[in-house]
């Protein structure tokens, strides 16, 4: 859909102070040698110890809000986003986040969308800016904390990732910004739905001893009963393709005028194969050769290297960057957005 109207004012990110390099979790014998030299290329993770992951998504909110002209008073809406349990069982994560803002009184929403959860936030935000609810301004903060015995941070996901601790918020606004949101679109391919559920029960937790959760392990089962691994892999390059096409369409753009293609931080050959060969770009247009070094945040990601490019110096007025992710589902989303100044904090 095309987004008239929607403006990014500021973003703002929380990283742990602990970075670890994959060098250093291969020689402590968490990390295997193959993944970093052959596999995916990433390079480290942040780890953020016991700090709950909803401190760092309000000290990324606090950031953002600093960044901007706006005080948590003065919010329409708030949007948290996640891939990872926030918190007790019935608890609600945007509640805790407001409060600690100081703000109430604040419409807001809870969308656990994994990986794709901070562009899924982004269309809900879109919804009350550009809707009846009339909204001015909608803040979307997501974070992230894999410190647990049930997840393996660097091995546990696959040879696609390594799970990153962080922070990340994005403030929209329908009065102006540093760059325009063109357009979003999203779709979910539920052929795939069981990739990420395997053969496990629908049914809640009922008192079964709770194992570590093991990505490798459910692909594996839904690769060798329901859709070979090479014949998955197609269906999802083709549907995403779909869905970027889409939002550049609605942008009134090519693939040969994006700057930057913005992926989440996983396996160099995924972001190759799966979103750079697709659109005919090369990879020196791609977030990888910075978000190697971040790891993978869940939801976080876009938020974070759109930040890094900001803070570097590799954005200039008039450039255009694709954002695209996608998550369990199979759900994926992608947004274009115009950079129409540099803001005073990315200097």
């Amino acid at each position: 859909m095309k987004t008239d109207g929607v403006y990014i004012e500021s973003v703002g990110v929380f990283l742990p102070q602990e970075w670890v390099s994959a060098e250093k979790a291969v020689a402590e014998g968490l990390y295997d040698e193959y993944s970093v030299q052959y596999a995916t290329g990433l390079t480290a993770a942040y780890l953020a110890g016991d700090m709950p992951a909803l401190d760092m998504a309000v000290s990324a909110a606090r950031h953002a809000l600093s960044r901007s002209e706006e005080e948590p008073d003065s919010l329409d809406f708030y949007v948290h986003c996640s891939a990872t349990p926030q918190g007790p069982q019935g608890f609600y994560p945007p509640g805790y986040v407001l409060r600690e803002l100081g703000t109430s009184g604040v419409a807001s929403a809870d969308v656990h969308s994994h990986s794709n959860g901070m562009l899924a936030a982004f269309e809900v935000a879109i919804g009350q800016m550009t809707g009846a609810a009339a909204a001015s301004n909608a803040l979307v903060a997501a974070a992230e904390n894999f410190t647990t015995p049930l997840i393996d941070r660097w091995q546990g996901f696959g040879t696609g990732f390594t799970a990153s601790d962080g922070g990340a918020a994005v403030l929209l606004s329908g009065e102006g910004g540093f760059a325009a949101l063109r357009s979003i679109n999203s779709g979910t391919l539920p052929e795939l739905e069981q990739w990420h559920r395997g053969e496990e029960s629908l049914l809640p937790y009922r008192g079964e001893p709770v194992g570590n959760y093991n990505t490798m392990e459910i692909l594996t089962y839904f690769n060798q009963n329901v859709f070979p691994l090479e014949k998955a892999m197609e269906m999802i390059r083709d549907f995403e393709l779909e869905i970027v096409h889409r939002s550049l369409v609605d942008a009134g753009l090519n693939a040969a005028d994006l700057a930057w293609v913005v992926a989440a931080n996983t396996d160099e050959r995924m972001i190759d194969q799966m979103k750079m060969q697709p659109l005919g770009l090369p990879m020196s247009r791609s977030s990888w050769d910075f978000g190697k070094d971040y790891g993978h945040m869940g939801a976080c990601d876009m938020a974070v290297l759109l930040n890094h490019l900001l803070t570097t110096g590799r954005l200039a007025a008039g450039d255009n960057v694709l954002l695209t992710t996608s998550g369990a589902g199979w759900v994926s989303s992608s947004a274009v957005l115009t950079i129409l100044e540099l803001p005073e904090w990315a200097a």
